[in-house]
């Protein structure tokens, strides 16, 4: 039986390189490596993972390895290799032990016959369907090398455009969950103090020390309520999402946000342009890359209205029309794809329109970014400066009455 070994050795260089590798014996892996002109300086059995069947403990497979994957796949096809020489370097040299794992599975299945894309169905949480589907096209097609370079340009360009999303969330969400940090620390132990002092001041309190007190003395008698408030209505939402109708109406409702809908609007853009073009020039059909788009998505009502552009070029109506009267994409990008529809180049203007929204989603990101930024200053100083001068107006009004 095959057993996996650990190697250290020497390039022809000099320089010290590692790795691993399946043989029969440690004899094996020596003279393959001879082959490959390394000299070994170690060969030892690797040591068995103990939590190697515990599936929740093994680390999951990130989008940035399976884009390094498919872009040294398809310089190892380009350069002549053969397919499972390629599974094969790629296995052995493969860090992530989920991915190496499979990636042997995925070269067996192709041992025994199946297709290169049929041994990838049978991993759908690492391979998505349009990853497979390209796969497919390039093997019947004979440009599997011309195929994956694309997958490798388009998932670069897609993480891209999800760092620049995220990264313009990122700053909010982090500027209020210290907000609410700040100001649940005032409340329940700054603010009760100041209200023994005042407890013997002997006058009338104002107004807003008298309100922040009392908020103070809510929110310490009902902690857990309000905590469990919190964890109920992210429960809620996270349930109320998860059905159909939930989902349609919150996604639409994100849709009609001033800034951050039309943030989600062009993202959306360049998100199915880029795939549409993608999965066209590299030979998938009109119908299957539709519906591939529509899955991916994102968005219920972004995945209606490509759905009904499917059921009217299944009618014989253009891509343009069903895209105009859905509302959900700009009439720009509508003209645009009739031009390209009327030339025969689709797959080419949809290239030019998702290069164009790149550029507006890092311009939008830029936008949302500058309105923030003034706004959670204005929030943090309004909110905890309140807190703080309410506070400390008895403290200046005992200081008037002296003076």
């Amino acid at each position: 039986m095959p057993t996996i070994y650990e190697w250290k050795g020497k390039n022809p260089k000099g320089r010290k390189v590692k790795g691993e590798m399946e043989a029969e014996t440690s004899d094996q892996v020596k003279q393959s490596l001879l082959r490959r002109k390394i000299t070994p300086t170690k060969i030892k059995k690797k040591p068995k993972d103990l939590f190697e069947n515990i599936k929740f403990l093994q680390p999951r497979v990130k989008e940035a390895e399976v884009i390094i994957f498919s872009r040294q796949f398809s310089t190892m096809i380009d350069a002549g290799l053969p397919l499972l020489q390629c599974l094969e370097i790629l296995q052995a040299q493969q860090e992530n032990p989920t991915f190496k794992k499979n990636l042997k599975k995925i070269k067996e299945s192709v041992e025994s016959g199946e297709t290169f894309a049929d041994a990838l169905k049978k991993f759908p949480k690492i391979f998505n369907e349009l990853f497979i589907n390209m796969v497919a096209a390039g093997e019947a097609g004979g440009i599997l090398d011309v195929i994956l370079k694309r997958l490798s340009a388009y998932m670069e360009k897609m993480a891209k455009l999800k760092r620049q999303v995220k990264g313009a969330m990122t700053y909010p969400i982090i500027t209020i969950f210290v907000a609410i940090i700040v100001v649940s620390i005032i409340l329940v132990f700054v603010i009760p103090v100041f209200a023994e002092m005042f407890a013997d001041f002997g006058a009338a309190l104002p107004a807003p020390t008298l309100f922040v007190m009392k908020l103070s003395d809510f929110a310490i008698n009902n902690i857990f309520l309000i905590l469990g408030g919190f964890f109920a209505s992210g429960f809620a939402i996270k349930k109320i999402y998860a059905t159909e109708k939930g989902r349609i109406l919150m996604d639409d409702m994100f849709l009609r946000l001033p800034v951050i809908g039309i943030l989600i609007r062009k993202v959306s853009v360049a998100k199915f342009t880029r795939t549409t073009s993608t999965m066209l020039s590299s030979g998938v059909s009109i119908l299957e890359t539709l519906d591939i788009v529509a899955k991916t998505s994102g968005n219920k009502i972004i995945e209606f209205a490509i759905q009904d552009v499917k059921v009217g070029i299944a009618e014989g109506r253009s891509m343009a029309d069903p895209l105009m009267e859905s509302g959900v994409f700009p009439s720009m990008v509508c003209s645009m794809i009739a031009v390209g529809e009327s030339t025969g180049a689709i797959d080419t203007m949809m290239e030019k329109i998702a290069d164009f929204y790149d550029d507006e989603v890092d311009q939008a990101v830029k936008n949302l970014t500058d309105m923030i930024e003034p706004f959670m200053l204005v929030f943090l100083g309004v909110v905890v400066g309140g807190l703080v001068i309410s506070m400390y107006l008895p403290i200046f009004s005992m200081a008037g009455a002296i003076g």
